[in-house]
C-alpha cells in the first residue's frame, strides 16, 4: 500500500490541503512539483496551465464540490468547488472531460475569494 500523498494549494489568502489518487495523472502532477501559476477563474472552478502532458485517463464530465482535475486540452490543473458556466442546475460541469486526481481535504469553497491573476502555488506537504 503507497502512503497518502498529500500537497498544499496556496492562492492568495487561502491555503488548503489535498490528497492524491493513485492515478497515472497524480503520478505525473507529484513528480513536477513544486509548480506556480497564475489563477484563472471560471464560474466556480480555478484552473491554470502546468509543466505536464497527459491523455485523458476516466475522464468525468459532472465532477464533486473540492475535486481537483487535469484538464487534457489545456494542460491545466483545475480546482471545483461550485457551478462552472458548463453546469446544468447545481452541478458542477468543466468544459470538457477532466482527470480527477485527488481532492481538498477541506473548505475547497474558501476558494472563492480568489480572483483572477493571483499566483498559485502547489507543493508537497511538509512531513
Amino acid at each position: 500500500m503507497s502512503k497518502e500523498r498529500k500537497i498544499i494549494i496556496k492562492a492568495d489568502q487561502v491555503v488548503k490541503e489535498a490528497v492524491l489518487n493513485n492515478s497515472k495523472t497524480a503520478d505525473a502532477i507529484w513528480e513536477k512539483l513544486p509548480i506556480t501559476g497564475r489563477a484563472n477563474r471560471w464560474g466556480d472552478e480555478i484552473y491554470f496551465s502546468i509543466p505536464v502532458r497527459i491523455g485523458p485517463e476516466n475522464g468525468k464530465e459532472v465532477v464533486e464540490v473540492g475535486d481537483l482535475g487535469y484538464w487534457p486540452p489545456g494542460n491545466a490543473f483545475c480546482i471545483f468547488w461550485g457551478p462552472t458556466p458548463a453546469s446544468v442546475g447545481n452541478e458542477i460541469r468543466p468544459a470538457s472531460p477532466v482527470n480527477v486526481f485527488g481532492r481538498i481535504v477541506k473548505g475547497a469553497t474558501d476558494f472563492k475569494a480568489v480572483r483572477s491573476g493571483c499566483q498559485i502555488e502547489i507543493r508537497k506537504a511538509e512531513e
